[in-house]
């Protein structure tokens, strides 16, 4: 039997109880297998050798003083058969091998039972003589009073058999032997509850007990004295009563110098006669606990201190460290009382404290982490708290500390302004000096890193100036803004701080039209010749430079009658009333019978305040029938009102044909003087025969006169000159007769409409937009300038046919 001792330690704060609790595990038994009984220790069992195979023989049963369960087991000696089998759980043993008395007529088994600490084997120790019946310990077995006490033997009596009533009979009888062994001191002390450890607080009292050490002599039965000794490791600290095993504290706890102690405690068997006969050895821990009554505490270089300022500038390099700043925190406490963290409370990620955990005491380092979070335009001060806080004391004591960093400002902004570009208006009759737009822009520095000079440059900047320290644009004193010149001005502003950091901004000005301008014609009193179905325009124009200034509307102030014209307010277009389609209804109804007026028209431009302007227009009215007489005829209706026109276009014409004839008779000259070979030439000469009519060529030329009709103005004259010869050679001479008087133009008559003109002029016009006209004339008739050069190729061919000489 095995006896374990459990030691039970419980602990006040200012007083160490110690309770030990001693504990015996007993071994579980069997229950005594009594005659006749299958159920029990299986001590003694008798099996019929023909019992079969299989067949369940016997029960072992047993039990645990504790009531723990049991479980059971069925060994044989090495070498030997096994017969049997067994249920652990249940105790069940069951025959697995045939029997044969003849081959063996005793099998030995040990069985045992458990209750999985303490293991009882029922296994016989002993050994008794069949003969003489001496009960004997089997040889090589000891027996161990620590183990087993009480031992029991059951001893069976049998005699030689015989038979009884006709049956062979075996009669037997059983005793149980009792079996005590004595103790002897054979075993060393033994200490109960090992390992110890005991606890030394910050406030014990001096001489209070730590813990008591416990041992008793292995030999129980007959035990001797024992006696505690303090070997080493106490330091002066500690002692050990020698009797009963309570260690003391024999120093003041705040004079303790380590945290552990460890001492070697000695236990020694003495016999009555007080001789040493056994020791046993263990190992005491006592460890010095601190009691956490001491928070954190920051230090400046002053002693205690929870208030520390800086001056710094901003932006410092990330990873500098803030060397102004000198704290020591500390806490006096021991062990893990003494461990505390660190941390910064605050603006998140611009400063790191080093270290952050520290036990007792430590330097504390303030480190730059974002450079840019520090920031003169965001904050002129930062504050933190430091906080100190215990990691794992249940009080968690802890303590803060203020920072104040006071920052100080570098140029580290460029000046900015508040768009990229400035849009403004001015109206183009604003005096010079007039305000246009303000540029401001803005430096978050300060001081004199935050003051501004302002600039204005580029090809538009001329007419403008800007205030160096406002920023306000406005006008040269001499600039005379006009929109009709230059409604748009673009140039920059560049705002600068004292140390040439600038920003650019765009700035884009417009000049206001106002309605400056009155609309004009070109000329104050305008000739046109209407043709009836077709309008005549006059044209004003308004130098004004947007819309609706510059726009301009017509109207008839006075005509004579007054019903005979209609004016487009848009256009300018003057035409007749829609019921006048001819010479005739006009005569009908004004006295006016020669078909001119005189009609004024106004010209009023849109704006405001609006102006307008008045011209009179003379129309002469014609029918259309006086356009069909050839393209000359149409060239001069058209020119009738600019008399000068056609003489240009005449004289231009007969130019390029005199210029043309030149070249023709230079390049002749030079093809004839460069050839080297000289024909005889036979010049024969054709006389005119006297019936001949004499050559004559007909020359038109225009010539003015005074007619009352505007297609008479220009006539052609006819002449004849006689082309004879009288030397016979090229130089030909010749009188031009006196021109013929023109004939009268004929009567104006009426034509048929008809579904497609073949040419007809819409207007005769001076104020129509020449390529309009052009276009109209390209379409509908051969060009002026064409029909002119045809006539006057027509009459140099006549007078060179008149003038050759051919050679035969």
């Amino acid at each position: 039997m095995k006896n374990v001792w459990h030691i039970t330690t419980s602990s006040l704060l200012s007083l160490l109880h110690i309770c030990l609790a001693v504990q015996t595990n007993y071994a579980p038994y069997f229950f005594d297998n009594v005659p006749g009984s299958i159920n029990g220790n299986m001590a003694l069992l008798s099996l019929s050798e023909d019992t079969p195979v299989g067949t369940h023989i016997y029960t072992l049963n047993g039990t645990d003083p504790e009531g723990f369960p049991v479980f059971y087991d069925l060994t044989f000696e090495p070498g030997s058969k096994r017969y049997f089998s067994i249920d652990t759980m249940n105790g069940n043993v069951t025959l697995i091998e045939e029997l044969d008395r003849e081959k063996q007529n005793e099998i030995e088994a040990i069985v045992s039972i458990s209750d999985g600490i303490n293991k009882d084997l029922h296994s016989s120790k002993f050994t008794v003589d069949r003969h003489s019946g001496v009960l004997r310990i089997k040889s090589g077995v000891s027996l161990d009073f620590e183990k087993s006490r009480t031992h029991f033997v059951t001893v069976l009596a049998k005699d030689g058999g015989g038979k009884l009533r006709g049956k062979y009979q075996v009669f037997t009888s059983t005793t149980t032997v009792t079996i005590n062994v004595e103790d002897i001191q054979d075993s060393p002390p033994v200490f109960v509850g090992t390992p110890y450890y005991g606890y030394v607080y910050e406030d014990t009292v001096l001489g209070s007990e730590i813990l008591t050490v416990i041992a008793f002599d292995g030999d129980r039965g007959n035990p001797n004295s024992i006696q505690y000794s303090l070997l080493d490791g106490a330091d002066g600290a500690f002692d050990i009563n020698n009797v009963t095993g309570a260690i003391t504290v024999i120093k003041n706890p705040n004079e303790l110098k380590k945290e552990v102690y460890e001492l070697r405690i000695q236990v020694s068997e003495l016999t009555p006669s007080g001789e040493v006969v056994g020791q046993a050895f263990t190992i005491v821990t006592i460890r010095v606990v601190d009691l956490n009554n001491h928070p954190p505490t920051f230090y400046g270089e002053n002693g205690p201190q929870n208030r520390f300022e800086l001056t710094m500038y901003e932006h410092p390099p990330e990873g500098e460290i803030l060397r102004g700043l000198k704290i020591t925190v500390n806490d006096s406490d021991q062990g893990a009382n003494a461990k505390f963290n660190l941390r910064l409370v605050g603006p998140g990620g611009i400063f790191r404290v080093v270290p952050q955990t520290v036990l007792n005491e430590a330097q504390v380092t303030i480190i730059v982490e974002n450079s840019a979070g520090i920031d003169y335009e965001k904050f002129h001060l930062l504050t933190f708290k430091l906080l100190a806080i215990e990691v794992n004391t249940p009080e968690k004591f802890s303590s803060t500390a203020d920072i104040t960093i006071h920052l100080l400002d570098i140029n580290d902004n460029v000046p900015r302004f508040s768009s990229e570009y400035y849009v403004a208006r001015i109206p183009e009759n604003s005096p010079g000096g007039s305000n246009v737009v303000a540029a401001t822009a803005t430096d978050l520095d300060s001081g004199l890193w935050g003051e501004i000079k302002y600039s204005i440059y580029g090809a538009g900047s001329d007419p403008f100036l800007i205030h160096p320290s406002t920023g306000i644009i406005y006008t040269q004193p001499w600039a005379i803004l006009d929109a009709e010149e230059n409604a748009k001005y673009n140039f920059y502003v560049k705002a600068e701080d004292t140390e040439g950091k600038y920003s650019l901004a765009e700035v884009f000005v417009t000049v206001l039209d106002i309605n400056d301008h009155c609309p004009e014609f070109n000329e104050n009193i305008q000739e046109r010749t209407m043709v009836i179905g077709s309008p005549v325009k006059i044209e004003a124009t308004d130098q004004d430079a947007e819309e609706p200034n510059n726009i301009v509307n017509y109207s008839i102030m006075q005509a004579d009658p007054d019903n005979v014209f209609d004016i487009d307010q848009n256009t300018g277009e003057i035409k007749l009333k829609s019921y006048i389609r001819s010479l005739d209804v006009i005569q009908n109804i004004t006295r006016n019978k020669n078909c001119k007026w005189s009609v004024v028209v106004q010209a009023k431009d849109r704006g405001s305040p609006s102006f307008s302007t008045t011209a009179v227009v003379k129309i002469d009215v014609t029918e259309e029938t006086l356009l069909h007489k050839g393209p000359v005829a149409a060239f001069l209706m058209q020119s009738k009102d600019n008399p000068m026109k056609a003489l240009g276009v005449l004289a231009g014409v007969m130019a390029i044909m005199v210029v043309i004839t030149v070249l023709i008779s230079t390049a002749m000259f030079w093809r004839n003087k460069k050839s080297n070979k000289v024909m005889p030439m036979r010049r024969i000469i054709r006389r005119r025969r006297p019936d001949h009519p004499p050559r004559t060529i007909r020359t038109e030329w225009l010539k003015f006169k005074k007619s009352t009709g505007s297609a008479e103005k220009f006539a052609m004259q006819d002449v004849e000159t006689d082309l004879q010869n009288e030397n016979g050679n090229n130089n030909s001479q010749f009188t031009p007769f006196p021109p013929h008087a023109p004939s009268p133009p004929p009567p104006p008559r009426l034509l048929p409409k008809t579904s497609k003109t073949e040419w007809s002029l819409p207007t005769v016009s001076g104020s129509l937009t020449p390529r309009i006209i052009d276009q109209q004339m390209k379409e509908r008739v051969p060009s002026v300038s064409t029909a002119l050069v045809s006539e006057l190729k027509l009459m140099l061919e006549k007078k060179n046919a008149g003038s050759t000489i051919s050679f035969y």
